[in-house]
């Protein structure tokens, strides 16, 4: 029974695949921004930087506005960033009346 449940748990990983939680590139630090895929600290720092001088992102298409941010770079990173605040009631609301 044990080697079932193991087995069940193994395959819903290796079908499941790897899953990420998107980082907000509103609020996010360099340090949160560094574990996105190909951010390294100089496009970190480069994309705070900006949202410090621009303000916040309207939508996710916005961060190829910054230096070194391209279209390989937003590839890698669609999927995995956000400009929504889940953490807002507001935000929240909003989304669940889109539905």
């Amino acid at each position: 029974m044990k080697s079932l449940f193991t087995g069940i748990i193994v395959a819903f990983f290796i079908f499941a695949g790897p899953t990420y939680a998107e980082v907000n590139i509103n609020t996010a630090t360099q340090a949160e921004l560094e574990t996105l895929p190909g951010i390294g600290p100089a496009k970190a720092r480069a994309i705070v930087e900006y949202r410090d001088a621009n303000g916040k992102f309207v939508s996710v298409d916005g961060l190829s506005d910054v230096d070194g941010v391209g279209q390989g770079t937003m590839k890698q990173l669609r999927n995995s960033i956000t400009v929504n605040d889940m953490t807002n009631p507001e935000t929240k609301s909003a989304m669940v009346h889109q539905e």
